[in-house]
């Protein structure tokens, strides 16, 4: 018996069609649908403790810092300061690759050659890399010269506040992080643009050709200094502030990390504060919940069953390449350094992994691209995504039926909300994840994240509760996938 819709308290049956319906159609509803209050007092929670963690990193090395020091406050060790301790079921160890990717795990009780649960998500974001000689001066202006970094929309960037962040390297190996344009005394940073009363020509050029990735200078100065027989006197005076500050040269550039991003912080959108805006959702809304999952995985008074793994990786905007990539053998040789090289290959084809990534929510201002009946939807719990990829699958993994079953079914059984998801309509465009890298060393993985409005933006929207699901979907995967 249901109660009729009609207001009027009256009760009758479903007809034999609709309870049939009920039965075969899938049909995720909103989250927020008879959300209690003690419930949304844990989202908001873990929404602000989420909100404060993305402020502190907004770079894979910041994310990734704050992330060793969470674990060392809960009991976890580098696993290269053990020596040759014995690696038993509870310990829990971390390795900081290069200061940028990260591994954390929970030993279990059963021998790694059955494998282990891992999530696996990256840290870095699409940005403004400094190029290697980026100071110059061109009418009485300092300027630093960029390379965007991972897949932009450049007209985005411009005439926005940007901070800088990131380390330089002296040639003694002396290094000096550097963070401007986040406090409230800071200064920050900007890249003009054209005004409209001269942009005719400009705004008949294609999104894409407005502004060209040679155009993404930074404004850093333009104050002289104070003798008038130098050379180039606003880029000195910018240079000698860094230098009294920093101790920094020109030379230090050469081999500096210096990223621009977004100074803004994160914060909550829409009259009911159910939304999050902020830099750097993809793919730290899903880094967060993964790193705060295996923490709790930990937590237990004794161990658990199986050994829980959570991989924070980089680079995957370009690709996942270098030393700190998916690509690299760094998680190998984590996983190498818990079970020895001779296990290695078994534990990594026993091992399942969710490939923790962000999907694209339907967006009804921009519909056209979208497959309705196959995409994400804000509000609507995880995302799990058999495929990605672009122009017929390609850079998928394109998950098993067996694995995607036993996913859906754990989640469902553990009451955490899901529904399936691709990024946009066939042809339309396309993006991939590292769940290929995990695929190709044996690993049964599925794609499992969050949706995102407004992707690769400077200023990027999540639900709340879609965080919330996440976090407690990465802890059933944790906990319940034997």
């Amino acid at each position: 018996m249901v109660k009729d819709t009609n207001g009027k308290g009256r009760r009758e049956d479903k007809s034999p069609g609709q309870k049939l319906a009920d039965k075969l159609f899938f049909n995720p509803g909103n989250c927020w649908e008879g959300i209690d209050g003690k419930s949304a007092r844990e989202i908001e929670d873990f929404a602000a403790s989420y909100k404060e963690f993305l402020d502190q990193g907004k770079t894979e090395r910041e994310f990734s810092s704050a992330a060793v020091e969470m674990l060392k406050k809960k009991g976890f060790v580098s696993i290269d300061s053990l020596g040759p301790k014995k690696l038993e079921p509870g310990l829990k160890v971390f390795r900081h690759i290069k200061g940028k990717a990260l591994i954390c795990a929970v030993l279990g009780k059963r021998p790694l050659k059955e494998g282990a649960n891992i999530l696996g998500a990256h840290v870095d974001s699409p940005r403004l890399d400094l190029k290697q000689n980026p100071l110059y001066e061109d009418s009485d202006f300092a300027l630093l010269d960029t390379h965007y970094y991972g897949g932009i929309k450049k007209y985005q960037w411009t005439a926005i506040p940007l901070a800088m962040h990131g380390v330089f390297v002296d040639s003694n190996g002396k290094k000096t992080e550097l963070r401007l344009g986040e406090d409230g005394g800071d200064p920050v940073f900007t890249i003009t643009d054209l005004l409209p009363h001269l942009a005719k020509d400009q705004m008949q050029k294609k999104a894409s050709e407005a502004v060209e990735g040679e155009d993404l200078d930074v404004l850093a100065g333009s104050r002289l200094y104070d003798d008038e027989k130098a050379k180039d006197r606003v880029k000195l005076l910018a240079l000698s502030l860094l230098n009294e500050k920093y101790g920094i040269t020109e030379q230090d550039f050469a081999s500096a990390e210096i990223e621009f991003v977004p100074a803004f912080k994160a914060r909550d959108v829409g009259f009911d504060r159910s939304m999050i805006g902020a830099y750097g959702h993809d793919d730290r809304c899903c880094a967060y919940p993964a790193l705060r999952a295996v923490i709790g995985y930990g937590a237990g008074k004794t161990p658990p069953e199986r050994t829980g793994i959570c991989y924070l990786s980089d680079k995957e905007e370009i690709g996942s390449v270098g030393n700190t990539g998916a690509q690299s053998r760094g998680f190998e040789n984590f996983i190498a350094a818990i079970c020895g090289e001779g296990e290695l290959r078994r534990c990594l084809s026993s091992s399942a992994m969710l490939s923790a990534d962000v999907n694209a929510a339907f967006d009804p201002t921009w519909a056209s691209v979208f497959d309705k009946k196959n995409s994400s939807y804000m509000g609507r719990g995880l995302v799990l995504s058999k495929y990605t990829g672009s122009g017929g699958k390609y850079g998928a993994s394109d998950a098993n039926a067996e694995f995607c079953s036993q996913v859906q079914a754990l989640m469902t059984r553990n009451k955490v909300p899901w529904q399936f998801g691709e990024l946009g309509k066939v042809d339309k465009g396309g993006g991939g994840t590292i769940a290929l890298h995990a695929a190709r060393l044996g690993i049964d993985v599925l794609d499992c994240g969050i949706p995102v409005l407004s992707m690769h933006s400077p200023f990027e929207v999540i639900s709340k509760i879609d965080l919330y699901m996440c976090y407690r979907g990465y802890t059933a995967f944790l906990t319940d996938y034997i």
